[in-house]
């Protein structure tokens, strides 16, 4: 009886409830079958499907990820405007067009071209995406909901991971070509799904809009993006600091970060929506933050002393080290999605969503190569100082969410109704 109630409790934490939530996160897993295929074969397609060097690759996503950034905000402004359904649809259908036209790119220039334009859809349907969620769904459900998608978001990943194998396995230009052709079908097949969602009404707009940038000026609520964006580090340190530090630093196999990988993903699918508790409100998601934050430090104490284990033991602290960082990283994403629902104000919050992803944005920018400077070429010492700033990161962050709530968002002056679906 007891290991039957334990299955039950683990389906329930993977299986989302009938209804929109359950719309939702299956609409994420089929969608993250051709975004998990694609970034497991993107780096080999590049390269051997259209003849790009490394260095040829590396600048088009450097560029396309600096698109992203400036784009975030303004595009961002098309939710309130057109409505989020209708942005993330016509999003779908150029990403599936986009994707339909990688074979016949001719050239740096061509592969510019999609990648940027690529670049730019994500940031417009990317906060489609989390608004509607938001204003679907009751405030006490929004944060349990996005733990559902994540969840099944992973599954997604996997199953295209699978795929890729077997891309990578076959190795012909042919096969990659029907891979991004795959991919394609992918996107079409989640903008049905997305058409059948339930039809939201639109929200009350101002009579005189703020500017796209204006949001902006809203000091309070910029800070907890910057400081909440900054704790999205950790997967720069899961995906990037930890192998290298493995690599260079400890006596463990190479094998062992595959395995941490497929851990990460594990513990994802079966405890994401069980660390979503308490997080639906500013005060909880920020709490949850702050746990995030103090555990991703600790995992910067913990990691270091493989540089001195041997063996066995060093692939157990490594074990440990890691699911410090998962735990912390399924805590620290309730917290983000509790922020982005609960502080933007209903009828601007595509602005505000957009403006919040900044924070992750500037993350991306520095954290790959500030971390790993601190922590693989210090030779060890530099995981303190990076201990020391998660930690004051996650003490600053409750305060400033406090201070952001006391202070009214831009344009609050504009009262939006109460959101529900129409059938």
């Amino acid at each position: 009886m007891e290991a039957r109630e334990t299955i039950r409790t683990v389906v329930r934490n993977i299986v989302p409830p009938a209804g929109l939530t359950r719309a939702l996160a299956v609409q994420a897993m089929v969608y993250a079958v051709g975004s998990g295929l694609f970034h497991a074969g993107s780096a080999v397609f590049f390269t051997r499907a259209l003849g790009l060097s490394a260095a040829q690759v590396g600048l088009g996503l450097s560029i396309a990820a600096g698109v992203s950034l400036l784009g975030t905000v303004p595009l961002g402004g098309l939710t309130d405007r057109y409505g989020p359904q209708r942005v993330w649809l016509v999003g779908l259908v150029l990403n599936a067009a986009l994707f339909a036209t990688y074979p016949f790119v001719g050239g740096f220039a061509g592969f510019l071209a999609v990648v940027v334009a690529l670049a730019a859809v994500e940031a417009a349907s990317g906060v489609a995406i989390q608004v509607y969620s938001i204003n679907a769904l009751a405030p006490a459900e929004r944060v349990t909901a996005m733990a559902y998608q994540r969840s099944l978001l992973n599954v997604g990943f996997g199953l295209g991971a699978v795929l890729s194998g077997v891309v990578l396995a076959v190795d012909t230009t042919a096969a990659y070509r029907g891979m991004v052709w795959f991919i394609s079908t992918v996107f079409l097949v989640t903008a049905l799904f997305v058409r059948r969602l339930p039809r939201l009404p639109q929200t009350t707009r101002p009579a005189e809009p703020m500017s796209r940038l204006a949001v902006l000026r809203d000091r309070p609520f910029m800070a907890v993006a910057l400081l909440s964006g900054l704790l999205t580090a950790h997967q720069t340190l899961y995906l990037t600091v930890l192998p290298l530090w493995i690599l260079t630093h400890t006596d463990a196999p190479k094998t062992v970060i595959a395995g941490l990988v497929l851990l990460n993903t594990i513990l994802i699918v079966l405890l994401q929506v069980r660390a979503s508790r308490g997080a639906d409100t500013a005060t909880g998601a920020a709490r949850a933050s702050r746990r995030g934050a103090l555990l991703i430090a600790l995992f910067c104490l913990v990691l270091p002393l493989t540089g001195a284990t041997r063996d066995v033991l060093t692939v157990v602290v490594l074990v440990a080290a890691a699911t410090l960082l998962i735990v912390a990283e399924l805590i620290e994403s309730t917290g983000a999605w509790g922020l982005t629902a609960a502080l933007p104000p209903a009828h601007q919050r595509g602005a505000y969503v957009g403006a919040f992803r900044l924070g992750s944005q500037v993350q991306y920018l520095i954290a790959p190569a500030g971390l790993t400077a601190l922590g693989v070429t210090t030779g060890g010492w530099g995981w303190l100082p990076m201990a020391a700033i998660f930690a004051l990161v996650g003490l600053a962050i409750v305060p400033v969410v406090a201070w952001a709530e006391r202070t009214p968002r831009l344009g609050t002056e504009v009262a939006a109704p109460a959101m529900t679906p129409v059938p």
